[in-house]
């Protein structure tokens, strides 16, 4: 519960950015995230297009907000924000399934699912339960690009 309301006051605190985004001079949500990498962005709010090439968005669809899964799963990420922001990564809720955004669409899920999807824009990872950042950050770093990133740090 503690999560839920640090979740609400995150999102509240980026909703007038994320309002100005239709602005051509306001900053899109990737600007956005990028000065504040443990942003969580609204799948309404935002196409996954935007990320291409630049994070791994993990977009975490549940019927509710209230789901337990839900819950543990923004629990779960919120545990290690720094893990997540070292391997570019962006999360996308998408909590009601009556609006059907664009990403509810493409990944069509049923229930609660966690979604991983490369740099690229392919989905490399579907999982019906919550996962947390180890196995995320696992999964993460077996793919080709987050390998070559890592010689490249080197």
């Amino acid at each position: 519960m503690k999560f839920v309301l640090s979740f609400l006051t995150v999102l509240a605190g980026f909703t007038p950015a994320l309002a100005q985004a239709t602005d051509a001079t306001a900053p899109t949500p990737l600007e956005i995230w990028q000065e504040a990498p443990e942003t969580v962005f609204s799948a309404q709010d935002t196409d996954l297009a935007a990320f291409e090439w630049l994070a791994r968005p993990v977009v975490v669809f549940a019927d509710s907000p209230n789901d337990p899964r839900f819950v543990q799963q923004m629990d779960l990420l919120a545990a290690l924000p720094e893990e997540l922001a070292v391997r570019d990564v962006v999360v996308i809720t998408d909590t009601d399934p009556a609006a059907m955004s664009s990403t509810r669409t493409a990944l069509r899920p049923r229930g609660f699912m966690l979604a991983l999807i490369a740099k690229d824009g392919t989905v490399n990872l579907r999982k019906p339960f919550p996962w947390d950042v180890r196995e995320l950050s696992r999964a993460i770093d077996k793919m080709p690009l987050r390998q070559q990133e890592i010689r490249d740090r080197r």
